[in-house]
């Protein structure tokens, strides 16, 4: 239960995005109350599992708290916790205004940092991480463990010295140069061994590239709409994000209406969310924008194996030699996201600085299940297992599509209609409430990620992502058949 009002809040504070962050919270709160989310004599989840299911402070609930009781919302209950009152305050809650200079100097010295409390303020990252219809989530049960499992007990049997202390290489040497072969034949990717860094994901090499390439208030280009977690780390580390809009081939790069920026994050392969695939000529474009005004590339090459009518499409850094593209990908999703293992191919002249300063950061370690993966990737395993998940995943996709097609109609199938991926993007009528269906559809125990939540800039429009990769069909078909009855309470269609 309390799951469900986490969700419900973490929606309505990313809708309410102005002022701090336990002013923000104490709004929300009010309209879940006055709403009856939160009916009557209920009483309200306790502050430190609230604070965090929300990834928040618990100080930050508290003063939320406070602000509610004294303002007559709820009661306090000795040793019972916090209760919404029997009879609310006769007056709709008006938007808070952040505290006053004079306020903010009072506030205790434990408090959160500006940087902290702005990456809190936007944290987007669900409680709900398996399931349908979670997006890009990949089905860890066809993951073939024991193999790998096989593997590492062989290397752990007489592990070498330099597997067991720091590293300050990059990562394990064996898994860099099987990376390079790997990338070199399947991604068209130009790289020598010393030009890759291991990373423990994405979001660790966003935040590697953003400290070491760029300074506070460095102009950086995004994706709208896009993936909210380069956004975050971006913004916590001060960069200035300027969104670009999308079409049917990728981000429109624009100088008139944004200026020249300092590097650019692209998903060219498969836009997330829309699913789009960036043109070759857009591709050049940006290319050439690139080397005459002096900015970096930064391609996410997140779930390009998954392409299930054609080959998957070259990445955008080997299109030319010495590429001024910084090339990024994961495990994440081939093999399984509780792995925490990604990579980063840069160019020669950003090999040795960004290895060392990766080195300074983070200590590099888990070397013995970097060498694990390498010979993983090396006896043809890697492979194999992407064909398998490859053709499961489209047999999923095209389930779905055809309950979509058959009980929803051809308006609602996705806009972008490329065969690839872990997710598609349900389409839904311009100006509805998505967010709210959402939240509907969470109360049946169906996850679905609400689109207009991954815009940078309002938009109109709306449409669900749904993830189709982890569950099997019988599971997808009861998942698809409550969310259709939410659409039906909406007006939407007809029962």
């Amino acid at each position: 239960m309390r799951s469900l009002y986490a969700d419900h809040l973490l929606a309505r504070l990313q809708k309410t995005p102005n002022g701090r962050l336990h002013r923000r919270l104490l709004q929300v709160l009010q309209q879940a109350i006055t709403e009856g989310i939160f009916p009557p004599e209920t009483r309200l989840p306790a502050s430190r599992d609230l604070a965090k299911e929300l990834n928040v402070s618990r100080n930050t609930v508290l003063n939320a708290y406070e602000s509610l009781l004294a303002e007559g919302y709820v009661t306090a209950r000795t040793g019972s916790g916090t209760w919404v009152a029997k009879m609310l305050p006769e007056f709709s809650p008006e938007p808070v205004q952040p505290h006053s200079p004079e306020s903010q100097r009072a506030l205790p010295a434990h408090s959160l940092s500006t940087r902290g409390s702005e990456l809190l303020g936007y944290a987007n990252a669900s409680p709900y991480q398996w399931g349908a219809f979670v997006p890009g989530a990949p089905d860890v049960t066809a993951f073939p463990h024991q193999l790998l499992r096989k593997i590492e007990n062989r290397l752990q049997k007489a592990p070498q010295i330099d597997q067991l202390i720091y590293s300050n290489g990059g990562g394990c040497p064996h898994l860099r140069q099987a990376l390079s072969e790997y990338l070199r034949v399947t991604r068209s990717v130009k790289a020598e061994a010393e030009q890759i860094i291991i990373t423990e994901g994405i979001h660790q090499t966003v935040d590697l590239i953003s400290r070491v390439l760029a300074d506070v208030n460095d102009p950086v280009w995004v994706e709208d709409p896009g993936y909210w977690g380069t956004r975050n780390i971006l913004r916590c580390n001060g960069l200035q994000l300027h969104a670009l809009p999308v079409d049917a081939d990728g981000m429109i790069p624009d100088t008139r209406n944004a200026p020249i920026p300092k590097m650019v994050f692209v998903t060219p392969s498969h836009q997330y969310p829309l699913g789009g695939l960036m043109s070759l000529a857009r591709r050049q474009q940006l290319l050439d924008m690139a080397r005459r005004q002096r900015f970096w590339i930064i391609e996410d090459d997140y779930d390009s194996e998954f392409r299930f009518s054609n080959p998957p499409h070259p990445a955008l850094q080997g299109l030319e030699d010495n590429a001024p593209v910084l090339y990024m990908g994961t495990f994440s999703k081939t093999l399984y996201p509780a792995l925490r293992m990604g990579y980063l191919v840069v160019p020669k002249s950003l090999s040795h600085p960004l290895r060392t300063a990766a080195a300074e950061l983070y200590r590099g370690g888990h070397l013995i299940k970097q060498r694990a993966i390498a010979e993983f990737i090396r006896e043809g395993h890697l492979a194999a297992h992407i064909r398998r998940m490859r053709l499961l995943y489209h047999q999923r996709r095209q389930f779905l599509l055809g309950l979509i097609s058959r009980y929803l109609g051809k308006d609602f199938l996705p806009r972008y209609s490329h065969d690839a991926g872990l997710h598609l993007v349900l389409s839904l009528p311009d100006g509805c409430d998505d967010v709210a269906i959402a939240s509907r559809a969470l109360h049946k125990g169906v996850v679905v990620r609400a689109l207009s939540q991954y815009y940078f800039t309002p938009q109109q429009e709306r449409g669900l992502l749904l993830g189709y990769a982890c569950v099997d069909e019988p599971t997808l078909f009861a998942a698809f058949t409550a969310l259709r009855q939410c659409l039906c309470q909406e007006g939407m269609i007809e029962q």
